[in-house]
């Protein structure tokens, strides 16, 4: 059963609701005023948080305010409740990581609608966010690939410039890929000439194994970003190796179903999340890419066309977006250089 915090000050409105809810077999717990409502969601841990804007003791901005800082409630969905409808009062609440809005008065459809909406979306992204993890660890045993001696001999190095192409649509694929020095960015191209980022690999990642597993051309572009050394593995030893190797074999097969998972999430945060997060989450696997080969390294090179590949929106978006976080001092940046200031900040960055 599913449990939703109510923090309402009007005692009328609050036993409404409560009643909503509970008929519709959700477990309700409830507060009079923002400052019992904090010390009630952290308590509780609610799946969802219904909040009037209007309250004594601590107002509903308030409210949200304290709970974003707290990591145990911080990615609770939040509901403000109000009788306000000025734009600029629910532009505030948006800004500040609310997940919806519900003017008073409403009806019962309007109330369970809205919330069995964000606590479905919920649902989706821990499900997604459970993958990803199960998916990072993974690909962090795969990196001892590397260390094979059956892949190794048969490899040949290569080195790419910057912007580089490494291979194009609708070529054959004839080597798998081991990145060594270096990032590749993997994208599509759209029926208007725009790109999509679909992949961004680092030292000790592995790629172009989907085609070689499916038997298919390529299906996506390759470009090295700043320049890279690969190891180039070739398909007929790639092959002869997953028949002989019943674990590598494996491995592999699980690398492709953890690759349609990042896919996966990636929709996930094309369709739900603002422009905004989605760039703070590009930064974060930027940053998380180039910190696995220098260790304290928190520079990124990326134009910023690839940024907003990543992103999936204009190149335009991007540049504001980045201003904004530079003022306020999550980054700097110089060219296409750019200085990752406040990590956990943008790790963490919710709207």
């Amino acid at each position: 059963m599913k449990k939703i915090a109510v923090i309402e000050d009007n005692h009328d409105m609050r036993e409404n609701i409560q009643e909503i809810l509970e008929l519709a077999d959700y477990k309700v717990v409830t507060a009079a005023n923002g400052k019992e409502g904090v010390e009630l969601v952290k308590k509780e841990l609610p799946d969802l948080i219904i909040c009037d804007i209007m309250m004594p003791e601590l107002d509903g901005y308030g409210v949200l305010y304290y709970l974003s800082k707290v990591p145990a409630t911080s990615a609770i969905p939040f509901i403000f409740l109000t009788a306000k409808t000025e734009r600029s009062d629910m532009r505030k609440g948006m800004n500040m990581g609310a997940d919806d809005y519900i003017a008073k008065p409403f009806d019962e459809v309007e109330l369970l609608e809205a919330v069995e909406s964000r606590l479905k979306k919920r649902r989706m992204f821990l499900k997604v966010d459970e993958q990803a993890n199960k998916w990072e660890s993974f690909k962090s045993v795969a990196a001892d690939f590397a260390q094979l001696e059956e892949l190794k001999s048969k490899a040949v190095e290569k080195v790419y410039s910057k912007k580089e192409p490494i291979y194009n649509e609708g070529d054959s694929p004839k080597f798998l890929f081991h990145v060594i020095e270096g990032h590749v960015r993997n994208y599509k191209v759209t029926a208007d000439a725009k790109e999509l980022a679909t992949g961004l690999y680092g030292p000790n990642d592995f790629f172009g194994y989907t085609e070689l597993l499916t038997n298919q051309n390529y299906m996506e572009y390759s470009v090295a970003i700043e320049g890279a050394k690969l190891s180039l593995i070739p398909r007929e030893e790639f092959e002869l190796l997953l028949l002989s190797n019943k674990d590598i074999s494996i491995n592999f097969i699980k690398l492709l179903a953890g690759n349609i998972i990042d896919k996966e999430n990636d929709l996930v945060n094309l369709a739900y999340n603002t422009v905004r997060k989605r760039v703070a989450d590009a930064l974060t696997k930027l940053y998380d890419k180039y910190k696995g080969k220098y260790a304290d390294r928190v520079e990124i090179s990326v134009s910023r066309d690839e940024l907003a590949s990543l992103v999936g929106t204009a190149t335009e978006s991007v540049i504001r977006i980045l201003s904004e976080f530079k003022n306020d001092g999550y980054i700097t940046s110089k060219g296409s250089l750019i200085t990752i200031m406040q990590i956990d900040e943008l790790r963490n960055y919710k709207y």
